[in-house]
């Protein structure tokens, strides 16, 4: 009888165990599914890049005089203006945010208010435009960009790109017709940078 107590000990306790290893292995089976497959795994790539032929990347005045924005948008010439590129290249279907900015240099002595910039489409025989003959102190300036470009920086154009391809520019800079307070030395460096950043998927 004693005997048959023990048996039915033993069986309870190993009923149980097996109860417990049952629970916790279904458990552990309904947890592991449930962070199966709850993300798409993708992978996007992207870059961006800017080239250009001229040992800096910007543009320089020196010893400029005022002129009309026609004379302005008819600069050519070395030292008159920059061509860039600007330079994407896209894997999968990612979405690359692009910020082209300026940023004034040390060593200008001419006021913002007294510079004007000029951007259009290298590439067209045309030159289509861009961003209009714009004073500098007029431009916006970048915060918290897209694009991952810095604060306070000047821009000139903002856009996105979703697939390879390349995009040619030119940028022409003059000072002001309205410009008085030139003085007998005019100076104004500006240099251009591109930022990019692979959009929120």
């Amino acid at each position: 009888m004693k005997n048959d107590n023990s048996k039915h000990v033993l069986l309870a306790v190993l009923g149980v165990a097996i109860l417990i290893v049952a629970v916790v292995g279904v458990s552990f089976a309904a947890f592991s599914y449930s962070k199966t497959g709850t993300k798409v795994n993708t992978i996007t790539t992207g870059t961006i890049t800017m080239s250009y032929s001229e040992t800096t990347n910007g543009i320089n005045l020196v010893d400029a005089l005022p002129m009309t924005d026609t004379q302005g948008k008819a600069l050519t010439g070395e030292n008159n203006v920059f061509d860039f590129t600007v330079s994407a290249t896209i894997t999968g279907t990612t979405t690359i945010n692009y910020d082209i900015t300026a940023t004034k240099e040390e060593g200008s002595n001419i006021d913002d208010s007294g510079v004007k910039v000029y951007l259009t489409d290298g590439a067209n025989p045309s030159e289509s435009q861009i961003l209009a003959p714009t004073k500098i102190s007029a431009l916006s300036k970048t915060s918290s960009a897209a694009s991952g470009a810095p604060d306070d920086q000047y821009i000139l154009e903002t856009g996105t790109i979703s697939a390879t391809q390349s995009k040619n520019y030119r940028l022409r800079m003059w000072v002001a017709d309205d410009y008085t307070n030139l003085g007998t030395s005019g100076t104004y460096k500006l240099r251009v940078n591109v930022y990019g950043k692979a959009a929120a998927q």
